[in-house]
């Protein structure tokens, strides 16, 4: 029985240090993305490309 409160002790200290650090680089700016919004229109559509006028 002690061996399930361990692994749910260690389990969560786990999850909880992936929650701060995932928290940490969305502070720090790690997933902004300001470079593909700006060549986004640089490159053509594939749908455009294949329309018939």
């Amino acid at each position: 029985m002690s061996v399930i409160i361990i692994l749910l002790v260690v389990s969560i200290l786990i999850a909880g240090s992936f929650l701060i650090a995932f928290l940490w680089s969305v502070k720090d700016g790690q997933f902004d993305d300001h470079f593909s919004s700006s060549q986004r229109m640089l490159f053509d559509d594939k749908k455009s490309l294949n329309k018939k006028n």
